[in-house]
């Protein structure tokens, strides 16, 4: 009988591992998504304006008292502290206001000043801003 050599093993390479494919143009988020996130971020916006007119229309309204009252001056003492004389009716009121306190200091009869109803030493209350500013000059410059 003729002998009969066994076949030569053969050599077996590792199975090729897939490799990942390059992203494409659609890898991330679609459009459908942009377009779905802009429509909801308008959304919020949109009802955010709604709440914010809603509250202008029919949310508390300012005390009608609150015309009466009106500031004719006020003077910085320092970094966050200020005497202010308030006009309530016909009467002052003199306030010291700090960083969490307010206290009623004095009360005084209503009074003319010379510059007329509402100039105190620090200037008019109820002159523009223009008139203010070259009474403010007058003074530094010594006029």
């Amino acid at each position: 009988m003729p002998v009969v050599a066994a076949p030569a093993p053969v050599a077996t390479l590792p199975a090729a591992t897939a490799v990942p494919a390059a992203p494409g143009p659609m890898a991330g988020p679609s459009a459908g998504n942009l377009l779905q996130t802009i429509f909801a971020l308008t959304l919020v916006l949109a009802l955010l304006g709604a709440m914010v007119w809603f509250m202008k229309r029919f949310g508390p309204q300012a005390a009608a008292g609150a015309a009466q009252m009106r500031t004719i001056g006020a003077l910085s003492l320092g970094g966050r502290e200020r005497v202010i004389v308030i006009e309530v009716g016909d009467q002052w009121i003199v306030v010291g206001a700090s960083p969490g306190r307010i206290n009623a200091l004095a009360t005084m009869p209503k009074q003319e000043t010379p510059g007329g109803p509402a100039v105190l030493a620090n200037g008019p209350a109820s002159g523009t801003f223009a008139e203010w500013l070259k009474q403010t000059i007058d003074k530094r410059n010594g006029r």
